[in-house]
């Protein structure tokens, strides 16, 4: 199996960013797509797993797995601290006080749910207000949309600016006596708009309410730090951080999460379990029924030290050239229009076109071997307030170059050319 990345640092180190070593280390960046090159620009749905996470997981499967936390014999031990190392791993790269607070959970989407469905029914009442923006994602206005209509709460919905800014005046109007919760986005995954999550964290908590922070598009781009920002909860996924699907993370505060009952019964979030009745086990564990995510878990703490190797500020900075960089080539194509120019965005743009259809456009790049997102990117308010049904999303990682985004403009005048 390879070994770690050519491109791999120390933090701090000075070493100028070598992307073409990094590519190096995603093996799938290297086949062809239709005879092409592939210029994978869709990380903000998924992205790409360096060799190293590969390994990881094949390493689990191949010589170490075994269920955790439930056996005695050498296989199961060896399985068991090697997935919880990696929940000390996120506490670690998240800044959380504990491990314990630190919940595996399938994605970002499932710790939402988690905390509408154990916090919110245990603390919110008729009435009761959930302040969002309008550029969440559906994960962050589906549950408690679901939760307005069991319990009566309220679903406020601050407005942005038309270049996706964030509008400060207008959302803290919003944070009133019934305000027990705001829940937003740290970064937009369709507009890349960076949310001043401090500020609003304050906010909110002058006022008495508690803050869910959706860090989904913020976790592979910035250094997170959830002591410093003072938030109550912080959810992402660990696909989105060049980790493997199927695993994410809730972490919570400690008191909090200790008030907060089960989301899920069943095996290992128990304490003792008769006929009569259940007690249930402490942090994390009350929270995980069942065999959990095990080399998944495992995957993604190899992620997280794949990209504390390259260093967070090192990875933020190549992106924002790459980001300004593409911004320019697009403005070069006549018919385009950028939905989202919000200041100090990260990562994505979304565009449509006079010329063509944000799916014809995506179908035919994909043809020269480019991978863009087409369509609502699971959030259809914000599609409806920029006035548009669809966009195409060209989303940056890590591992993009330019001639990542140089095969994408080219590709676009072609779809200009054919249909225009």
């Amino acid at each position: 199996m390879n070994g770690p990345a050519t491109a791999m640092r120390q933090p701090g180190s000075n070493t100028p960013y070598d992307v073409a070593a990094v590519r190096a280390d995603f093996p799938i960046l290297a086949r062809p797509v239709y005879g092409k090159r592939l210029a994978f620009l869709d990380s903000a749905a998924s992205a790409q797993k360096p060799q190293a996470v590969i390994d990881a997981v094949q390493r689990v499967y191949g010589e170490e797995y075994a269920n955790v936390h439930r056996g005695l014999y050498f296989l199961s031990e060896r399985a068991t601290n090697a997935f919880e190392d990696a929940r000390e791993t996120v506490a670690r790269y998240i800044g959380a006080p504990h491990p314990h607070e630190v919940i595996f959970t399938r994605n970002a989407t499932e710790a939402i749910n988690l905390v509408a469905a154990s916090w919110g029914r245990s603390n919110l009442s008729a009435g009761d207000e959930v302040l969002i923006t309008e550029l969440e994602h559906h994960a962050n206005i589906v549950p408690w949309q679901l939760l307005a209509q069991e319990r009566g709460i309220v679903l406020r919905v601050a407005p942005i600016a038309d270049d996706g800014s964030f509008m400060a005046d207008a959302f803290y109007r919003l944070i009133g006596p019934r305000t027990k919760l705001v829940s937003v986005a740290h970064v937009s995954n369709v507009l890349g708009t960076v949310l001043p999550v401090t500020d609003i964290i304050a906010a909110a908590h002058a006022a008495g309410a508690w803050v869910l922070i959706d860090g989904c598009q913020a976790i592979q781009h910035m250094t997170v730090d959830v002591r410093a920002l003072d938030c109550d909860f912080y959810v992402f996924s660990g696909h989105k951080l060049y980790g493997p699907s199927g695993i994410g993370a809730l972490w919570g505060r400690e008191a909090i999460l200790e008030a907060m009952p089960p989301y899920m019964g069943g095996g290992d979030m128990i304490e003792r379990v008769s006929f009569d009745g259940t007690t249930f086990a402490g942090l994390p564990h009350k929270f995980e029924a069942g065999t959990p995510a095990i080399a998944q878990a495992i995957g993604l703490a190899a992620a997280i030290r794949y990209v504390e190797g390259l260093g967070t500020a090192a990875i933020a900075a190549h992106e924002a050239a790459l980001l300004a960089y593409m911004a320019d080539a697009l403005a070069s194509v006549p018919g385009l229009r950028l939905i989202g120019t919000a200041p100090g965005k990260v990562s994505v743009v979304s565009l449509s076109a006079d010329f063509a259809h944000a799916f014809d456009i995506a179908a035919i790049v994909d043809r020269e071997g480019v991978a863009v997102r087409s369509g609502h990117h699971c959030a259809q308010p914000l599609m409806a307030r920029m006035g548009v049904e669809a966009t195409v999303r060209a989303s940056l990682g890590l591992y993009s170059d330019r001639q990542d985004v140089d095969q994408f403009v080219t590709a676009l005048e072609r779809v200009r050319r054919v249909l225009g």
